[in-house]
């Protein structure tokens, strides 16, 4: 009896073949005129492109584009920003269309747009007026920045107390720390902080009145009003109008008695309305000469937070987030921000500056964002590191007080004595100033280095040589001679 073997073969592989055998067309073309979606053109197109460019090019510029039409021998693609549209079209536009012509057996042109999410957004907010405010804003004031949010503000171990301070004082409006006052060097993010809290009051209640403004146009209103005898209409408005009171450089009220005394009244009728009360400053109350005493202890009734310089993680972490703001992670690799923010180290201001400068530059120059040309875009910026070494030894209150008393031909246990002699006097003042310009010390920590004088002896002394330095060039030369010595570490 004989035995059948029932085999099942798949022929469907021979339409292929011959499909193959039969066409006049390489078999990559062949390929694409089966299959022409735009999705498809464009990843047989990438796989193309590996073969002509470095990987590190494939990653950092075409990996982030999408497909998004291909008709009419046109393939239009995407990317995350206008630099790097203009980027891919004028690197590898030109090398996209020949691929694409040779492996289609046809015409292709390859062009790049903005994506849609990215397009109507502006490319960076530096360049842009900031919108309108959000909420209800006093009128005639300055409205708030859509993108000072506490969403937007990065946390750091210089800044994470005033933080703090200012979540707590947005969740319980005119409750929880009022006033609040926070204070720190230019660029810091104070006023972002600040706009901060009024975003966040409003998100929660959109019908609070926010009035934000800068202490100078309160001064300027407060002398309009008195030569316009419309003083009345001026104190109705400050003292209620506002359920958020917002007022950035306070400590531009120095030494203005008549805008101190509205502003003094001012923050009682607030305060005691239960209003929120947030001011900004250059420096802490105690610190800001020609201030009354009243003014100085009403900022103190709440909170007072400082910001102070941000480390080396927390200026990478500032500009890693700047950079996902804008959509520009694949645009500057994370080594060129980590070697900006190893070298630019005066404010967060000036970080994101760099950012505009680099990127301007590398349009501009039509070369890739790297180290190299991060070096030559900001060589004003930055300084090489061993003679940023040599330069920047961070200076110490001992060597202050050893330069200065070298120059001016005392002794250092002098200058730390209770003494009052004439002699030491002017060299103690100039000490007291480069400490607080150099070192950043506060006032009662520089009181105590030097004989366990007060804050006000202190003020004094570094307003003093301030003065000073202002009217006597010879004088100035001198106290600069020993600045650069302290810096330079030189003996």
């Amino acid at each position: 009896m004989e035995s059948w073997l029932a085999v099942k073969v798949d022929f469907s592989f021979l339409w292929e073949y011959n499909l193959r055998a039969l066409s006049p067309h390489p078999p990559a073309v062949l390929d694409c005129l089966m299959e022409k979606t735009a999705p498809d053109v464009w990843s047989r197109l990438l796989e193309a492109a590996h073969r002509e460019l470095p990987d590190k090019t494939i990653r950092t510029w075409l990996a982030p584009v999408k497909p998004v039409t291909f008709e009419h021998g046109c393939l239009t693609l995407s990317a995350p920003d206008q630099f790097a549209v203009e980027w891919n079209s004028s690197k590898h536009g030109e090398l996209l269309s020949k691929l694409a012509t040779r492996m289609l057996g046809e015409n292709v042109h390859v062009e790049f747009e903005v994506q849609r999410e990215a397009s109507d957004r502006p490319q960076m907010d530096f360049f842009t007026t900031p919108p309108a405010a959000v909420g209800t804003p006093v009128d005639g004031f300055t409205p708030l920045n859509h993108r000072y949010t506490f969403g937007t503000f990065v946390i750091g171990k210089s800044n994470e107390l005033a933080a703090a301070a200012a979540h707590a004082a947005a969740e319980a409006p005119g409750k929880t720390y009022n006033p609040l006052f926070i204070y720190g060097q230019t660029g810091l993010g104070k006023t972002h902080l600040m706009q901060a809290i009024a975003h966040g009051v409003l998100e929660r209640n959109s019908s609070f009145r926010v009035l934000y403004m800068g202490a100078e146009q309160f001064i300027n209103e407060v002398i309009e009003s008195i030569h316009g005898r419309t003083m009345p209409e001026f104190r109705r408005k400050y003292r209620t109008e506002a359920d958020i009171f917002l007022v950035d450089d306070v400590h531009f009220l120095e030494g203005k008695e008549m805008t101190q005394e509205e502003f003094f009244h001012t923050f009682n009728a607030l305060h005691e309305a239960g209003k929120q009360i947030v001011v900004t400053s250059d420096r802490a109350p105690n610190e800001i000469p020609g201030l009354e005493n009243r003014l100085v202890s009403r900022f103190e009734w709440g909170m007072v937070a400082d910001i102070g310089q941000p480390d080396l993680e927390h200026r990478i972490a500032i500009l890693r987030k700047k950079a996902e703001q804008e959509h520009l992670e694949l645009t500057i690799p994370d080594d060129v921000l980590r070697f900006i923010a190893e070298h630019v180290r005066s404010s967060v201001r000036e970080l994101e500056g760099c950012i505009i400068k680099l990127l301007l530059f590398a349009s501009l120059k039509h070369r890739e964002v790297t180290i190299e040309l991060a070096r030559e875009a900001l060589c004003d910026k930055i300084t090489d590191a061993a003679s940023e070494l040599h330069a920047h030894t961070s200076p110490t209150l001992d060597r202050v007080q050893q330069v200065v008393a070298r120059r001016w031909g005392v002794t250092p246990e002098g200058l730390r004595s209770k003494s009052r002699t004439k002699s030491l006097t002017v060299p103690r003042q100039v000490a007291m100033f480069l400490a607080r310009d150099l070192l950043g010390m506060q006032l009662v920590e520089i009181g105590q280095a030097f004989g366990g004088r007060d804050h006000s002896t202190v003020i004094h002394s570094v307003g003093k040589v301030e003065k000073q330095i202002k009217h006597d060039q010879e004088f100035r030369d001198r106290v600069e001679h020993a600045r650069r010595e302290v810096v330079q570490n030189r003996v």
